[in-house]
């Protein structure tokens, strides 16, 4: 991550829709599969908003980036356990010891997902669960992604796919986001046609925007279960080891 977009990242972790729908989400799906209290490590820590809000439900709580300005702010916030690592060299924690790995829009911006996957195998415990989510679509790969460092975006086939070469089951897996599809497919169209854009950013919305982009995602999440979400702009799933 670009030094500029983490400072971004602190400015809008705690209200910005994206970042609480998100989070809201993940806490939702790990009260579910791996509830707390119990280890956890969060791979590319960001702003530690998540790391806070984790610690806060009761999880003694790890974190790894490869920004040490992410790990000095991390700190800051009084999340001490947090550290400079690399997700693709061997995970500086005991094998089985953890809870719950969670990783979130991490494994789009590494050369070799099923590595990472693979450390975070031999880390859980027999029932430990994996919490992620990426980017979904190959087809809408644009100068955006480049821009954020993604290698690549997913299928459902590709997703299950780094799971199973990594010893996983898939116990969950559902779209997310659907609800600003139609958006982004006609942003990023422009955007291929009339390239503009210098640095990845977040679209600015009102309160009233978010306010309502929220509650659209809450909406989103009371139907992942019954009847599912058939498309969206990201995957989320829980992998079970």
């Amino acid at each position: 991550m670009d030094p500029s977009h983490l400072t971004q990242l602190v400015e809008l972790e705690d209200n910005y829709w994206w970042h609480v729908a998100k989070r809201k989400l993940i806490i939702r799906l790990l009260s579910r599969f791996a509830p707390a209290p119990g280890q956890l490590v969060e791979g590319g820590i960001g702003s530690g908003r998540n790391l806070v809000e984790f610690s806060q439900l009761g999880y003694d709580v790890t974190g790894f980036d490869l920004m040490s300005e992410s790990v000095d702010h991390v700190r800051q916030r009084g999340i001490e356990d947090v550290r400079v690592h690399d997700l693709e060299d061997p995970w500086p924690v005991d094998s089985g010891s953890l809870n719950a790995v969670v990783l979130l829009d991490v494994l789009e911006h590494v050369q070799n997902p099923v590595r990472v996957l693979d450390h975070a195998y031999d880390s859980l415990t027999a029932n430990g669960s994996v919490f992620i989510t990426v980017p979904s679509y190959p087809w809408l790969f644009s100068r955006w992604d480049e821009q954020l460092g993604h290698f690549r975006r997913y299928t459902i086939r590709e997703f299950r796919r780094q799971a199973r070469e990594s010893g996983f089951r898939v116990q969950w897996l559902n779209h997310w986001n659907s609800f600003t599809l139609p958006a982004a497919l006609a942003v990023r169209g422009w955007e291929k046609m009339f390239p503009q854009r210098t640095q990845p950013d977040f679209p600015k919305v009102s309160g009233f925007t978010n306010r309502m982009l929220l509650t659209a995602a809450a909406a989103e999440r009371c139907c992942m279960d019954i009847p599912g979400v058939p498309a969206g702009l990201s995957l989320v799933g829980v992998l079970r080891k």
